[in-house]
Order: structure tokens, then C-alpha cells, then sequence
């Protein structure tokens, strides 16, 4: 499971658009699938009682209400990107979660993120979207309804990470990035084999390895170049992302090879010695 953590935004159309791989649409209505999780006040906002499903843009407006209730309301340093993106991803060989797995997963999350405070009744608005196979987004509004400003922790990826771990752990899914108990012993006495795999998962490390600056610096180009306008910016900006997406395929691929170098082989047995009996002359 790995965790990434998306550049802030004004609005959140963009993350909502991107986490369901689709624009949103005033025609079409997101259930309980899809918004599998959100915050605890979201009961006192319905929108009539007659309406149980709300369309994609209709959530979207829900997550943006704190900027027009709170016009006023920015960050210490003066900044009004107050949408924050989360999204985390299952390795590519692990089972599909059930709708409550999925939930769960959400609430785990927002709560090391900071967005959802147990037992804080004006905290942030956020949503947690499952709509792609193996994929979750969390979408939150860091303003508060009491206009405060939340503060995310300066090590939230880290705190992320330390969580997906747990939740692996507890819902029996796979390690992306498995580190085998005999770890060690290959530090004090590397193989050729160990070596390899060291230099692959560098490679493919989330968050320092080289491919995961290069993915980034695609995603942040994608999302400057489809704020442009003209069709061929939108064609170039997709074309980005599908970009990113095959560096993020090869970053998986590269660390489950890394940890198939490193497990441990089963010799093979020789065959046993033929005894041949001695004819005497």
C-alpha cells in the first residue's frame, strides 16, 4: 500500500475528478461505493430529505462550502489552498478489499493525517472515495467550520507510510516494499543477488528513490499544463499523467522484483551418488 500526497489546491473538482478517473458531473450520483467514508458531521449537512445520492459536483461543492462560509480564512503563511489530496494504492498482486475494509482503511488515514480528531465536532470536511480498483482518495477542506485553519504535521507522508504499514499487517495484504527477516545478515555479508536488490529498491522507493522525484515533477507539470486553456493542453496534460502512472507501474515492479532477489532459494539436492557393483574378474 503506497501512500502519495498531492500538491494543495483551491478547489477540490480536480482531486474529485482525478479520483474517480472521470470529470465530475452534475448528472451523476456517487453512493455509498464509491464515497465508502467522510467526515462525522457530514449527517447535518443533507441536502433535502427526499435526496439520498449526491452527484460528483454536488460533493465537490460540499467540500468547497468552508471558502464561502470562511472567506477570510488562509494559512500562517497567507495561503488559501485549503484542499488537500491523499490518495494510497494497493500492490498490484493483492486481494480487492470489501466496502468496509475500505472504510476503515479511510478513517485509519485521515485520522494520522490529522483531518479527522475524534471527538472534535468542528474539525474539516473531507471524503474518501474508492472508485478505481485498488485505489483510495481521501479529499479534505483544511479549513474548519469554525474557520480555523488545520495545520497538517510537518511529517504527515511519514506518518502516512507508518500507517499503511499497520493496515497491511492487519488486513493481510501484501508489503510493497517487503523487507525479509534476514535482512542482517545481508548487511554483514551482502550477495550478489542482495546488492541488485538494494540498488532496485532505491530505484523504486516512494520516498527518496529518483523515479518518485521524476513522477512527481510529471504530476506537478500535468496539473500546471491542464490549467491552461485549449483542448491540447488537456490532451498534453492526460498524456502526462498517463506518463505518471507507468513510472509509478515500473517503481512497483522494480520492488517486487527487489524482493524476490532476496528471498531465500531452495538449494538443489544433487543427485544421489549411482553405486555400481564391483564385478569380480
Amino acid at each position: 500500500m503506497i501512500p502519495r500526497l498531492h500538491e494543495r489546491t483551491h478547489t477540490p473538482h480536480d482531486p474529485l475528478a482525478e479520483a474517480l478517473g472521470r470529470p465530475v458531473s452534475p448528472n451523476e450520483g456517487l453512493t455509498e461505493y464509491t464515497v465508502v467514508a467522510h467526515w462525522p458531521g457530514l449527517d447535518y449537512f443533507t441536502l433535502d430529505d427526499e435526496q439520498k445520492t449526491w452527484t460528483s459536483v454536488q460533493w465537490a461543492e460540499h467540500l468547497e462550502d468552508p471558502y464561502l462560509e470562511h472567506p477570510f480564512a488562509a494559512s500562517p503563511d497567507d495561503d488559501r489552498r485549503a484542499i488537500l489530496h491523499i490518495d494510497v494504492r494497493l500492490h498490484p498482486d493483492d486481494r480487492e478489499l470489501t466496502g468496509p475494509e475500505w472504510a476503515e482503511t479511510a478513517h485509519r488515514l485521515a485520522r494520522v493525517a490529522g483531518i479527522e480528531i475524534p471527538g472534535k465536532e468542528h474539525g474539516c470536511r473531507w471524503i474518501a472515495v474508492q472508485a478505481q480498483p485498488g485505489r483510495l482518495d481521501l479529499i479534505a477542506n483544511l479549513i474548519h467550520l469554525d474557520g480555523a485553519w488545520h495545520a497538517s504535521p510537518t511529517d504527515i507522508l511519514r506518518r502516512l507510510s507508518d500507517e499503511a504499514r499497520r493496515i497491511e499487517q492487519d488486513l493481510h495484504l501484501l508489503r510493497v516494499r517487503t523487507r525479509p527477516a534476514a535482512r542482517p545478515a545481508i548487511r554483514t555479508a551482502p550477495t550478489a543477488s542482495a546488492q541488485f536488490a538494494s540498488v532496485l529498491a532505491q530505484l523504486a522507493d516512494e520516498q527518496a528513490g529518483p523515479l518518485a522525484t521524476v513522477r512527481g515533477l510529471v504530476e506537478h507539470t500535468a496539473r500546471g499544463i491542464a490549467c491552461q486553456p485549449g483542448a491540447a493542453g488537456t490532451d498534453t496534460a492526460h498524456r502526462l499523467e498517463l506518463i505518471a502512472r507507468r513510472l509509478h507501474a515500473i517503481q512497483q515492479d522494480l520492488d517486487s522484483t527487489a524482493a524476490q532477489l532476496v528471498q531465500p532459494r531452495v538449494a538443489a539436492v544433487p543427485p544421489a551418488a549411482r553405486h555400481t557393483a564391483h564385478r569380480s574378474p
